[in-house]
């Protein structure tokens, strides 16, 4: 029997569709589920992105794009990123991809290789972690602390690098955690890197339009002094609620490119065309969708954050982006995954383990707060219930 090469048995996985498909099950086994697991929107993807998508195909865009996808979608992201980062990438280094995780996977297998470290969020999204040990590369955890406010440390980040590192993946607003790096701790980090030049950095700023209150995104792609070796990293999935539409981008420094562009060839060949012209809609069309979107988020955010804080054994901090709480459950005296568990089949609401987000997860569950507000408020009081009752 065929077997795969041993690199497949270090591949891991993101558990959060695990507990969606076993929430789809128990779902059709006509048990009430609540899920808050999945970092998925509940909203549909606006009209106007949708109609650009039909008219597409109706006018006939049915065949191969360039494999870096259309020049008009490519110039239309470098024109959204300078309105939003006053820097304009130029499109011939922008490549569309059939998501964001095909980035994470490009970069790391660019770079990843045994003898090399690479230095990734912890706790941060899964995918992360199990591309570098795919690879044979060094993971090494960046930590990612509640006291910090779920910021990433520009000191502890340094002082974890070496003449070995290949790669720095950084996250923010970030992946579980809701976490949001301030200005002051991005440029300590920049001019620390520096004495790394060899070092590439992928940013992850897929989350980067989803912000509370007075938090700021600083996207590095605003640091000319790391141009030469910063990936970027963003999409249309969270911002605009197109997930399943598998529509993603990044920019590549000049030595980067090429690779990035063969890869994009052997893989893929190119991004679905009618997605493409979603895409551009969604750019260059009205923003309003997104506003709403994301003051509804705000409001369940302080929902969700509210009554965390009121369950026995549970604190929470407020996250300043994306759509995620997580919160402190060791109060509880449970381990977080028996936690998630139980909640499942025992009280209908789907959550994830902190451990499935890094060696550093223990201790929280992630909350994801993409659902309606009368969900939220039947979850937390399933949630209450099973507490005051249950024991570890």
């Amino acid at each position: 029997m065929p077997t795969p090469i041993a690199a497949f048995d270090r591949i891991g996985e993101e558990n959060a569709f695990a507990v969606l498909a076993r929430a789809t099950e128990l779902a059709a086994q006509g048990k009430s589920i609540i899920n808050l697991g999945i970092g998925q929107p509940d909203f549909k993807t606006p009209d106007h992105i949708v109609e650009a998508a039909v008219k597409a195909l109706r006018d006939g865009h049915h065949g191969y794009t360039p494999a870096t996808g259309i020049l008009p979608l490519r110039e239309a992201i470098a024109a959204d990123l300078l309105a939003r980062t006053s820097v304009e990438p130029r499109a011939d280094r922008i490549v569309v991809v059939p998501g964001g995780k095909v980035t994470m996977f490009m970069a790391i297998l660019m770079m990843g290789e045994p003898g090399v470290d690479i230095l990734y969020p912890d706790p941060g999204f899964p995918i992360y972690r199990s591309m570098i040990e795919f690879t044979g590369a060094r993971p090494v955890p960046i930590p990612i602390r509640e006291e910090n406010d779920f910021a990433f440390s520009a000191e502890e980040t340094l002082s974890l690098m070496s003449d070995r590192t290949r790669l720095v993946i950084l996250n923010s607003p970030a992946n579980p955690t809701g976490g949001v790096t301030p200005k002051a701790e991005i440029d300590a980090l920049v001019a620390g890197l520096a004495a790394y030049p060899k070092a590439a950095i992928l940013s992850d700023e897929i989350y980067g339009r989803i912000l509370y209150g007075d938090a700021e995104h600083v996207s590095l792609l605003t640091y000319p002094e790391i141009a030469d070796r910063l990936i970027l990293l963003d999409g249309w999935s969270k911002t605009y609620a197109m997930t399943g539409w598998r529509l993603g981008y990044a920019v590549w420094p000049d030595g980067l490119f090429e690779a990035a562009r063969k890869l994009a060839v052997n893989a893929w060949s190119c991004v679905n065309a009618s997605a493409q012209h979603a895409g551009l809609a969604a750019l260059t069309g009205p923003q309003d969708a997104v506003d709403d979107m994301v003051a509804a988020f705000d409001r369940r955010r302080s929902l969700v954050v509210d009554g965390l804080n009121r369950l026995p054994g549970v604190t929470c901090r407020t996250p300043n982006g994306a759509f995620y709480a997580f919160p402190n459950i060791s109060g509880t005296g449970f381990k977080a995954k028996d936690l998630a568990s139980r909640l499942l089949e025992g009280a209908g609401v789907a959550l994830i383990g902190g451990p499935d987000f890094g060696i550093l997860g223990e201790g929280y569950v992630r909350v994801s707060y993409a659902a309606s507000e009368a969900e939220i408020e039947e979850a937390l009081a399933r949630i209450g219930r099973f507490l005051e009752t249950e024991t570890p």
